[in-house]
């Protein structure tokens, strides 16, 4: 992956907080601000830069948190007795080949030996948990965080396909869950009906029926035509049958309706032969889908594969591949980013591709639009697959006579020069701190969980100060104490809240020099790189005049920085062009005036992993990575991000990959997580 250690660390925090939001917006509020793909590809970029970077991974990763916080929900909260999981997604025909051999080395299966998988249509809906005791509902709940829900218990009453009672022999408790959803006609009826009451129109069907179950009134339900079928089961007193399919079988019998093309199969080929039949008849299918869901067919085998992170190891989704779609490129935007990438953005008319209305496009970087050559008012081609945002694939009227469009050689925010440094594609704004594109975004990164830590000043909080004025760079945070009386007078803040805001920020008066560092944004000095420097130089005065002595030619500072194990010339060129600029030097110092971190040491202990370099690997389960990290360090070992033949040990939780491959190929040692904890808890 073409993008450094620090730029990732950056942009898994980025993406964490946006995808936090836009989870918000769309399950808890039902007033989503991008489509369905932009946010999949949100969900997407992340996992790329996870399995690129794993020792990135964070606490508030999306990879951990199924569903959404319902805290703001005017339903009542319900627990889940058994958690409603998400699922695992492929994209292509080997990822299900793979996954299969998966399941079948962690089964350690004979190569003979027959895996029965069930297939089913992916329905684009809402998961709903449906509770029935002695064979009579008496309880719907959403999936939420997938451990708590809300309860849509009335609303469910009006959905005809969803039975009160059960027929037959029922266990005395069984949880029946599946989708809540709208057929595509229906979807098309309401909004028709909502523009014609001057109501809100809903972006597709899926986002209607969550819209239409998750209401506190039920009669507004009831007006919705909304449909279910149940796919699984949760809570169960007694599960009648031993595989998936006799189950969900037996659901049917109940009276509950399931996938029309629910099916078992045998073999890779059979799940594939299906998913292409699926595929198929998707255009004339009354409902949306997304994709194909296999499940390993016998339960005792589910039970032995059990989950990781938020999914299951038994079953995938298996998605649909692009669909595409021609529109007019209205225009090309700039956005400037918080280490001041300029990235243009394609503003589309307004086109349905599949089943979701397109309207802008990220066209990456000025050599994407030079390769396309784009320009607005031409006609082009959009796609989208499945998890992959909206991309523009070809231009229709790249031969029609229209002036080229030319890239900005400056930014549209500060009106700095924009340079594209020797080697990269990116053109970025050389404004830095003085550029209000930057300043809200790093201001941001500065109080963030990995950085400062600051608990009170949320996004929003930091876009109301810096536009009152009094947020221009990170010493001023310091200085807020100084308006608590003005704060105290903005609405929703009360004398608790501002107590508490002061504290936090007091409480950082000494900060880790680390921390301190990473937070400042300055790129390729990611968390991992800010604690290497601060190891080797203590004080933050004794980097900073080591990294402008480098940047003035002094070939003995410049390798006293690449000495560093893990410091390249791409960091030693970012240090000192950072302090080459007299804006970011001036808010050092202010910065340093507020705040005295104390001298960075690493208490290290002598242990059986003293002197070892180990890399962590795949999802840790009980720590973040850089706890993992740190307390390697503390242990007086080096905690490395790739496997080499000097790697003494490899830590691999669930979904180690290429980096497992390498390590057994080189004969080194591997722990799991259970045992890294173990020597941990021994040493301390």
């Amino acid at each position: 992956m073409d993008i450094s250690e620090a730029e990732a660390a950056n942009e898994l925090m980025r993406l964490a907080r946006e995808i936090a939001k836009h989870n918000k917006l769309y399950h808890a509020e039902d007033a989503p601000l991008i489509s369905d793909p932009e946010f999949d590809a949100l969900v997407r970029r992340n996992a790329e830069l996870e399995a690129a970077f794993p020792h990135l991974v964070r606490e508030d990763s999306p990879s951990k948190v199924v569903g959404h916080e319902i805290a703001a929900s005017p339903l009542s909260k319900v627990t889940h007795e058994v958690r409603m999981m998400s699922l695992d997604n492929a994209f292509s025909a080997e990822e299900v080949e793979e996954w299969v051999a998966r399941v079948r080395r962690f089964l350690a299966l004979d190569e003979g030996e027959e895996v029965a998988i069930t297939a089913e249509d992916k329905i684009d809906g809402l998961s709903c948990s449906l509770r029935y005791e002695n064979g009579r509902l008496v309880r719907a709940a959403t999936r939420g965080d997938g451990q708590v829900g809300e309860d849509v218990t009335p609303n469910v009453a009006h959905i005809t396909d969803i039975p009160q009672q059960l027929s037959g022999d029922v266990p005395e408790v069984f949880e029946i869950r599946g989708e809540v959803y709208m057929s595509k006609a229906d979807f098309h009826a309401l909004n028709a009906a909502q523009e014609e009451a001057g109501g809100k129109l809903f972006a597709n069907p899926r986002n209607a029926a969550a819209g239409s179950l998750r209401q506190k009134d039920a009669s507004v339900t009831a007006k919705r035509p909304l449909k279910f079928w149940a796919h699984g089961w949760g809570a169960a007193s007694e599960v009648p049958g031993g595989t998936q399919e006799e189950v969900v079988r037996t659901i049917e019998s109940w009276g509950v309706p399931v996938s029309p093309l629910f099916t078992r199969v045998h073999d890779v080929k059979a799940m594939l032969s299906h998913y292409d039949k699926i595929a198929s008849q998707r255009p004339d299918l009354p409902y949306e889908i997304d994709g194909v869901v296999y499940k390993v067919d016998r339960l005792d085998w589910q039970q032995r594969l059990g989950f990781v992170a938020k999914a299951p190891r038994w079953a995938l989704a298996h998605k649909f591949p692009a669909e595409q779609a021609e529109t007019t490129l209205e225009a090309i935007d700039i956005q400037v980013g918080r280490t001041g990438k300029l990235t243009p953005v394609g503003r589309l008319a307004p086109v349905l591709v599949g089943g979701v209305t397109v309207t802008n496009v990220t066209l990456h970087n000025r050599d994407e639009i030079e390769r396309l050559g784009v320009r607005p008012d031409d006609r082009v081609v959009v796609q989208r697959a499945g998890d992959v945002i909206p991309q523009l694939v070809d231009n229709l009227t790249r031969d029609v006579e229209r002036e080229p469009y030319i890239f900005p050689d400056h930014c549209p925010e500060c009106d700095s020069e924009a340079v594209a440094a020797e080697g990269e594609v990116d053109v970025r704004c050389t404004g830095g701190l003085i550029c209000p594109a930057q300043r809200t975004e790093r201001l941001k990164h500065f109080v963030s969980r990995g950085a400062l830590d600051i608990d009170g000043l949320g996004e929003k909080t930091i876009d109301q100060f810096f536009a009152l004025g009094w947020l221009e760079s990170p010493a001023d945070i310091y200085r807020l104490h100084q308006r608590r009386d003005a704060i105290l007078a903005l609405e929703g803040w009360q004398e608790r809240s501002v107590d508490k805001l002061v504290e936090s920020i007091e409480a950082r008066r000494q900060p880790d020099a680390a921390r301190l560092l990473f937070g400042l944004g300055i790129r390729h000095v990611g968390a991992v790189t800010a604690r290497d420097l601060m190891k080797h130089f203590h004080e933050l005065p004794a980097l900073r005049e080591t990294a402008e002595k480098a940047r003035a030619g002094d070939e003995d500072a410049a390798q006293s920085l690449t000495s560093i194990d893990g410091i390249g010339s791409a960091v030693v060129e970012a240090l000192g062009d950072f302090f080459h600029e007299d804006h970011n030097k001036a808010v050092w110092d202010d910065l340093l005036s507020e705040v005295q971190p104390p001298r960075y040491e690493v208490e290290t202990r002598d242990s059986p992993v003293s002197g070892k370099t180990i890399v962590f690997t795949g999802k840790l389960e009980t720590m973040s990575r850089d706890e993992a990290k740190a307390q390697a360090e503390r242990l007086g070992a080096k905690a490395s991000g790739s496997v080499s033949a000097k790697t003494d040990i490899l830590v691999a939780g669930p979904g180690a990959g290429s980096k497992l491959k390498k390590a057994e190929s080189l004969g080194i040692e591997v722990w799991t997580e259970e045992q890294w904890g173990e020597a941990v808890a021994a040493a301390e």
